[in-house]
């Protein structure tokens, strides 16, 4: 594995830590979101962009479904579209990471 691949699989994992911790503090979504785009160029051709893409979309379909449960959360729906959208991140956080692990792209088109 050359260096370049190596420093652009850690700072992947480094990302994928950041989202679990957004769990509990979700500032560090923010600061996942803004490391993928920053560094997306790094990771351009290779497995890991795929990761990337994941990531980034688990980040803004998070935040819809977010803003969506707030927005709603007045009508009661909002709570469970929040437990939802919680769920739902936690899988494609876990999902990524195991594919990661495993060295697969996460999507077969890469």
């Amino acid at each position: 594995m050359t260096q370049d691949l190596e420093k652009a699989r850690n700072l992947t994992q480094i990302v994928y830590f950041l989202y679990i911790a957004s769990v509990l503090a979700g500032v560090t979504a923010i600061i996942a979101v803004i490391i993928n785009y920053l560094k997306r160029d790094e990771v351009a051709g290779t497995w890991l962009e795929t990761h990337f893409r994941w990531q980034i979309r688990t980040f803004w379909f998070s935040l819809m479904w977010g803003v969506i449960g707030m927005l709603t959360s007045w009508i009661g729906i909002g709570i469970v579209i929040f437990i939802a959208a919680g769920i739902w991140a936690i899988y494609r956080i876990v999902k990524g990471m195991l594919n990661f692990y495993d060295n697969k792209p996460m999507y077969q088109d890469a």
